[in-house]
């Protein structure tokens, strides 16, 4: 499928039949398998009694395109056994909400999709926070391989430009900034970051192995203690030493991860690991759940 701009989605779905017809195309690619029983025996479309629309148990009309299966003889839409189902929102406007919270760089709030789609606020909640649920499951939320760049920085202000009761404890070494760890994969280019408690090894170790697989993973860092401590768990590891001014050694660089991009960055400055949750992640600019205080997820 051609690549896909908001004024070509659009045009696209012009009707609720439309957008039906784009999510079978998707899902399955001109030959509908029964969610039922996984049947692939070609089902039966249902037409509709005027050829255009069939009315919903309220009387009201619907373009929902349903399905019968030759097997088990249960009627299915490309909607069954997806976040799409059982809602009453339009499918155009699910489409549409995908489409932005894949698309953009910072992420969308529930408020902003509440003004644009003339939806409640408690109903634009729901749409988002779907399919961000959605995004956490294989195969969009499966595990990083191959060249896996891992780096952290520090989100939050200058000490100096705080007042003067937020400014925290000084020092050198010591900061109430919030660490985020960032895991880009060089192989696809998919960023996945996380608010963590601290950097030690152990802390960077329980992230990095919810989102990496180890065994087949060749992990690229600088050369800080704690990625040295969990070196042995990955299939290979190779450093740059920021220290003696190296930023590129051969085919090693953290500069991908570098550390996180302004516009990747902005969504969490704000964040502070003692919340209990926080928006979930967008391909592209990924953004994942936070740990607590104790380093469980949430």
């Amino acid at each position: 499928m051609e690549a896909l701009n908001i004024l070509a989605l659009a045009d696209k779905l012009r009707t609720e039949a439309d957008a039906y017809e784009f999510l079978e195309d998707l899902r399955w690619n001109g030959q509908p398998v029964c969610p039922h029983c996984g049947s692939v025996r070609k089902p039966y479309f249902l037409t509709p009694a005027n050829g255009a629309s069939r009315k919903t148990r309220t009387g009201t009309a619907s373009q929902r395109r349903v399905w019968k299966c030759a097997d088990c003889r249960k009627q299915f839409s490309v909607l069954t056994g997806t976040i799409f189902h059982g809602s009453k929102v339009p499918v155009r406007t699910w489409i549409f909400v995908v489409f932005e919270m894949c698309s953009s760089k910072n992420g969308v709030s529930a408020r902003e999709i509440e003004r644009k789609y003339n939806l409640t606020a408690k109903t634009a909640w729901f749409v988002t926070h779907r399919i961000r649920e959605a995004m956490k499951r294989d195969p969009l939320a499966g595990l990083l391989s191959g060249r896996v760049v891992a780096d952290e920085t520090w989100i939050g202000g200058k000490p100096k430009n705080r007042h003067g009761h937020k400014r925290g404890q000084g020092g050198q070494g010591k900061t109430d900034k919030t660490p985020v760890l960032a895991l880009v994969s060089r192989e696809t280019g998919e960023v996945r970051s996380r608010v963590v408690t601290d950097v030690r090894g152990s802390s960077l170790r329980r992230v990095i192995a919810e989102h990496v697989h180890a065994k087949s993973t060749h992990l690229h860092t600088d050369s800080a203690a704690s990625y040295v401590k969990i070196a042995a768990d990955f299939a290979g590891h190779s450093t740059v030493d920021h220290y003696a001014g190296e930023c590129v050694r051969g085919d090693v660089t953290t500069n991908r991860g570098g550390l996180l991009l302004p516009a990747q960055a902005e969504p969490r400055r704000n964040a502070s690991p003692r919340l209990a949750r926080a928006p979930d992640p967008l391909p592209g600019g990924v953004r994942l759940p936070l740990l607590d205080a104790q380093g469980e997820r949430h």
